[in-house]
């Protein structure tokens, strides 16, 4: 942000946020505060994509087709969607610290059940449990960010956050994958569990927490929905994440294996080169984001259109495609998860400080809600047709659908800053 509108911008926030200065010993303890939240993110990260690289393995444990694997997915994203509304209000409550602990707790219960697990029930009750933990971890620490960061800092630590916590997803490819096929399904999912304490004692040790001073209003909900940047932000999150969720959560390594025929190792290696890629991209887009807030839409523009080509390319490729192909895939996918962080800027920029949980809740339930829709999806093609192609091409309408109304909503924020000078930071 530059000139005056950067200058209305923090007289706006400085009213409505809570943020310490950047000098002395102020300046540390952020970072500790925040890095705690991270490696609990982390953490939730790794329990999120663990069923994604054993996808393969978990059917033929529990006996199931595609159909049923992407509904143990889906049931956990499920869960995960649902319930960030809700924990959005707990958070703006009760406070990070206490829905970090809860939430590392819960998780690491959840995988310990699925490590147990023999048959489809029990599998279907840990990983609820891990979508619920989960749900409390990214909003809470997000909530770390608003509460301890200066506004012109905010955007470049939260696309940080989502790069840190992707360090989760990096342990869950090879490693896990290496783990599993050495000592196998129980024992792995066992020391999974475990992390869990990693994130406790960091969360119980290192975060110290505020409470809004203004208790949340009762109608939170409804004037953050009814906010057009708070839609805005959820649509966003929606459009850009879905694929690159979609491929890393459940249906990446069966493609890559199944589909394209690589081994498991060199699917292994591409998944964690789409993560390492997608922590360079998200400081640029967090720079960009922060730099010029009014071309915020047209990169999440970009982003769509840019996954919708790459895989355009994969797909109609005759045969297997060649491993530059997939590769640039993967460049495409990994510029989807730092697009989905400006949807948490737009809740930031057009919401008060106590209510930010909740909008912040509202934008990451869209995106999960719509990364589930499209997990289900490909599963029941798949069940239909036994084709990765048909499968894929469903992504299509999403995108589409998100394009839409990302102008649309753009339009409607842009016409309501414009009303309140005072959120002129806010601008799409």
């Amino acid at each position: 942000m530059g000139g005056e509108g950067h200058a209305r911008g923090k007289k706006y926030i400085r009213v409505k946020c809570i943020y310490v200065g950047h000098t002395g010993e102020n300046s540390r303890k952020p970072l500790i505060y925040w890095t705690a939240g991270v490696l609990a993110y982390m953490v939730a990260v790794f329990h999120r994509q663990s069923l994604g690289v054993t996808g393969i393995d978990a059917a033929a444990r529990f006996g199931v087709g595609s159909a049923a694997l992407s509904t143990l997915a889906m049931l956990q994203l499920l869960v995960y969607a649902a319930m960030q509304i809700p924990v959005g209000v707990l958070v703006d409550r009760l406070g990070s610290k206490r829905m970090l602990l809860i939430g590392a707790a819960v998780m690491a219960l959840g995988q310990l059940l699925f490590a147990v697990a023999t048959g489809l029930g029990a599998a279907v009750a840990g990983r609820v449990l891990v979508g619920c933990g989960d749900a409390m971890t990214f909003i809470s620490v997000i909530r770390v960010v608003n509460v301890w960061f200066s506004p012109r800092r905010n955007p470049l630590i939260v696309q940080l956050t989502g790069i840190l916590g992707q360090f989760g997803a990096v342990v869950s490819a090879v490693p896990l994958i290496t783990s599993l096929h050495t000592y196998g399904w129980t024992p792995t999912f066992v020391w999974a569990g475990g992390l869990g304490v990693v994130a406790l004692a960091a969360v119980g040790l290192f975060l110290r927490d505020r409470r809004p001073e203004r208790p949340p209003a009762a109608l939170g909900v409804r004037a953050a929905w009814a906010e057009p940047g708070t839609r805005l932000g959820m649509w966003t999150h929606a459009a850009t994440q879905c694929s690159s969720a979609a491929f890393t959560i459940l249906w990446g390594y069966p493609y890559l294996v199944q589909g394209q025929g690589l081994s498991p190792r060199t699917a292994g290696v591409l998944l964690t080169a789409l993560t390492l890629l997608a922590m360079g991209c998200g400081p640029l887009l967090g720079h960009l984001a922060g730099r010029f807030p009014l071309r915020r839409s047209w990169m999440v523009l970009t982003v769509i259109g840019s996954s919708a080509c790459a895989w355009t390319l994969v797909l109609l490729w005759p045969g297997p495609a060649p491993l530059w192909t997939l590769g640039l895939l993967m460049l495409a996918l990994a510029t989807n998860g730092p697009g989905s962080m400006v949807g948490f800027d737009y809740a930031r920029t057009f919401n008060p400080a106590e209510r930010i949980g909740v909008a912040t809740g509202i934008v990451n339930g869209g995106g999960f809600a719509a990364s589930m829709s499209l997990i289900a999806l490909v599963g029941v093609v798949m069940d239909l047709q036994d084709d990765f192609r048909w499968a894929f091409a469903v992504q299509y309408p999403i995108w589409l659908l998100g394009a839409v109304q990302v102008i649309r909503y753009r339009a409607r924020a842009r016409r309501r800053a414009a009303l309140r000078p005072t959120l002129a930071p806010a601008h799409a």
